[in-house]
């Protein structure tokens, strides 16, 4: 199947756009590789610091005739998604002691939990935290004694943090860990159902913690299809992953095998191993818009659009949104996975998984089929399973069809024939907007405004039974410079009750929302953001606002609205508390939404 025109021409402009930083960028990387494996120009003072307390691993390390892995984890034991790594370098150290290598902790990095910080002030250093994570990487890796790494993550801002650092340290392979979703539990709509209940005033706390508890139960990730799960498939959709190494559960054979294995392929693909194939040469144009159609043909996490650009121009890579949005007018949506239909990642697992998707989009033309990945060339191998028989891992052809279409469908026969996200523009600025789980009579609303500059005051004119009529609610000053760009998903609830109720209902705000946003209309990213005095930040209540998802439009309806002043809010109280004083710099420094809302800026 030739490949579709769409997705050559956007591969070609994102080529030819960055042709500049991605040349400086492999220079660099080039420059890396010439000087052989690190350990080799390390004083005798600095391996002996580097191996004492590795035990009988140190006569292979000063022989430095076998390759050395780095092990960066994300581990804490609060987080469900990485209470597993725990385990992981034991397992790791012994499977590169059975090829003859050697393995060490280089470092770890900080994981919070977007659900744990919801709506709480901790969440305004979410966002950041990425750029955390990345530094942290680079602070471990700077000892300049590995070969290759792998890196053990899996929630919101860890692995886009962790892709930022691997990119920094091109010239090393690189292969992705994940630990898997936990089994499933309470169904995640019965969940959103108890959720809406205690947001109308309708059950208790007691009800409400049993459904939440009976929802997140185990270790693993969540099971629904947020920003985690999201990252996730893009690893594998990327070839930084196994192939089929995505949503295996914790705690079970093949997931042991599967890290085993992920250790000893990292040491092949290192200098000293026999298929050298540093990240640098993975992670190519090629390879990000392949994520992008993973992105939009499984209906993924709105998190991604930021991510996926800040992970790009760690490479010399220049995305932007307009690219996004011509994938997703392209690209069938192929998946419903909660919040976008009822099932979870385990049943779209069994379903035929990742594996059956990129198999029909290879078959429709949907993606470059020759990128390099760490299981070899070509995106093929991610077409089969992995298998554990007599003990031994091996890979498999995978589901030749789904095994339920009202999960997954063939990309010749999907839910619908674009994809989950829109760009949208217009006299407010720009915006994204999720509209795979949004029904097709909300995707346009006209309607007055209500502005307000934090979701608690939306909450309490929600409790003050103030929206009775068709509203769209803006919540501005929640953009990076605000405030660190925090999610809204507490939102959700309140107004799915007022769209429930046959209001026409939409949100519009600088901030983000949650992976796991849904069937209300939510344009977000807004930019220029409220704080630096873009449109958003001169509405006013009454004023009237068009969303057009279909058309891609966010149009300010009300005359000499642009001729105001910008107003301007207190933003003092989210320069203290829960750790918030410490990212001023950040607050200062970071960029626009567009660019990927990072402190780093043009890293190539």
């Amino acid at each position: 199947m030739a490949l579709n025109a769409k997705i050559v021409e956007v591969t070609d402009r994102i080529i030819a756009r960055s042709e500049k930083p991605r040349g400086i960028f492999l220079g660099r990387m080039k420059a890396a590789q010439s000087k052989g494996p690190s350990r080799a120009h390390l004083s005798c003072s600095g391996q002996a610091h580097a191996y004492a307390a590795t035990g009988n691993d140190q006569a292979a390390l000063a022989g430095g005739r076998a390759a050395h892995l780095g092990i960066v984890t994300a581990y804490n034991d609060m987080l469900s998604a990485h209470q597993p790594f725990e385990s992981y370098p034991d397992l790791i150290r012994i499977a590169a002691r059975d090829v003859g290598c050697t393995a060490q902790v280089a470092g770890g990095v900080p994981a919070m939990c977007d659900g744990v910080t919801q709506g709480e002030a901790g969440m305004e250093l979410s966002l950041f935290s990425r750029d955390v994570i990345a530094m942290a990487t680079g602070v471990a890796l700077s000892h300049n004694t590995f070969d290759a790494a792998v890196f053990l993550g899996v929630c919101d801002k860890i692995v886009p943090g962790l892709v930022i650092a691997a990119q920094t340290f091109g010239h090393l392979p690189a292969v992705f860990m994940p630990a898997g979703p936990m089994t499933s539990g309470l169904a995640n709509d019965e969940k959103a159902k108890v959720r809406q209940e205690f947001a109308a005033g309708e059950c208790g706390r007691d009800k409400l913690m049993a459904a939440e508890m009976a929802a997140y139960h185990g270790p693993g990730t969540c099971t629904f299809y947020g920003t985690a799960n999201t990252n996730q498939m893009l690893m594998e959709f990327m070839g930084l992953h196994l192939p089929g190494a995505s949503f295996v559960n914790p705690g079970t054979p093949l997931r042991e095998a599967l890290t085993r294995a992920g250790a000893q392929r990292a040491l092949e693909l290192s200098a000293l191993g026999n298929a050298y194939t540093p990240v640098c040469e993975v992670l190519d144009e090629k390879a990000f818009v392949n994520g992008i159609v993973g992105l939009m043909a499984t209906g993924g996490s709105t998190n991604l659009l930021i991510h996926l650009i800040a992970m790009a121009r760690a490479g010399g890579i220049i995305l932007e949104a307009q690219d996004f949005a011509d994938i997703s007018a392209a690209v069938p949506l192929m998946a419903r996975v909660y919040p976008n239909g009822l099932a979870d990642v385990n049943h779209f697992h069994a379903a035929g998984g990742l594996g059956y998707m990129i198999g029909s989009l290879l078959e429709s033309g949907f993606l470059h089929p020759d990128t390099r990945t760490v299981a070899g060339d070509g995106l093929h191998r991610y077409t089969q399973e992995p298998r554990l028989r007599d003990g031994e891992l091996t890979w498999e052809a995978g589901a030749g069809e789904s095994l339920n279409d009202k999960i997954l469908r063939p990309a010749s026969d999907p839910f619908q024939s674009t994809g989950g996200l829109v760009q949208l523009t217009g006299s407010l600025g720009s915006a994204v907007i999720k509209v795979s789980a949004v029904a097709p009579e909300h995707h346009i609303v006209e309607a007055p405004v209500r502005v307000f500059s934090d979701q608690e005051a939306v909450k309490t004119a929600f409790k003050a039974g103030e929206f009775t009529d068709d509203t769209i609610v803006v919540v501005r000053f929640q953009g990076p410079q605000a405030n660190g760009m925090p999610e809204l998903h507490a939102l959700t609830p309140l107004l799915s009750i007022l769209q429930g109720r046959g209001l026409k209902v939409a949100l519009v705000t600088d901030g983000r929302m949650s992976g796991a946003s849904g069937k209300v209309p939510a344009a977000i990213h807004v930019c220029p953001e409220a704080a630096s005095g873009g449109p958003i930040a001169k509405l006013r209540d009454g004023d009237r606002l068009r969303l057009d998802a279909d058309s891609g439009q966010l149009e300010i309806l009300t005359e000499g609205v642009l001729d105001r002043p910008a107003a301007t809010v207190d933003l003092s109280p989210n320069s203290f508390g829960t750790g918030r004083e410490l990212f001023a710099a950040f607050r200062s420094a970071v960029g626009t939404a567009e660019t990927g809302a990072s402190v780093f800026g043009e890293m190539a």
